[in-house]
């Protein structure tokens, strides 16, 4: 059975590399801020969920239901200072961002939905959100200014990492190592779980 990974983020591609799979990918190119826009004040599970399922639906159109697969969209988010933050995308906003989050604490969370397709026919699906709690360091302007200029911080959700250079400003996380990098085994293992698939049968290589 196939494994598509509905993301172009190379960390989430990493952590399912490691946890065993050889996942196929297809960015699905979904418009995330139309997809919010059409929610009523969602709450923050919600938001990330439903932008989750988007990306699932849409890498499903892209493929046309061939053959017997799993389908795996993903969004994460991090909800800080009661709001709700995505990619800072520009420096400017990467700088505003660590302003408030330094010696704070946020919450990561990460929405996952999944299709499963048999013989091209889409015959079951599952959604669902992960929290973990993320305690933030206090990185002087030099640390901060290196950080953003290495480029790491404009395109990952919250304006951090786990696993590159923002893990020097994390002081500790509560909760699901893996959902703060992007993909949340656990949830993913459930969600699969749901749909009649085991990770055992998607293993691409024996367990060490």
């Amino acid at each position: 059975m196939r494994f598509v990974l509905g993301s172009q983020s190379p960390a989430r591609l990493g952590v399912l590399r490691s946890a065993g799979f050889d996942p196929s990918v297809v960015v699905s190119g979904v418009d995330e801020d139309a997809v919010a826009a059409s929610l009523t004040d969602p709450a923050p599970e919600e938001l990330v969920r439903a932008l989750a399922v988007a990306k699932a639906e849409a890498v499903f159109e892209t493929l046309g239901g061939h053959g017997d697969m799993v389908i795996v969209g993903c969004d994460s988010m991090l909800s800080i200072n009661g709001e709700m933050v995505g990619k800072p995308i520009t420096p400017e906003a990467a700088r505003e961002r660590w302003a408030a989050m330094a010696g704070k604490t946020g919450e990561l969370l990460t929405g996952h939905a999944i299709i499963r397709v048999e013989n091209g026919v889409r015959t079951q699906e599952a959604s669902g959100t992960e929290g973990t709690t993320v305690r933030f360091g206090t990185p002087s302007q030099e640390e901060i200014e290196a950080y953003i200029a290495s480029g790491e911080p404009l395109q990952v959700a919250g304006g951090f990492t786990l696993d590159g250079l923002g893990g020097w400003f994390i002081e500790g996380i509560d909760g699901d190592f893996s959902s703060v990098i992007g993909i949340s085994l656990p949830l993913t293992r459930r969600l699969l779980a749901e749909v009649g698939v085991s990770v055992i049968d998607l293993w691409t290589r024996p367990a060490s």
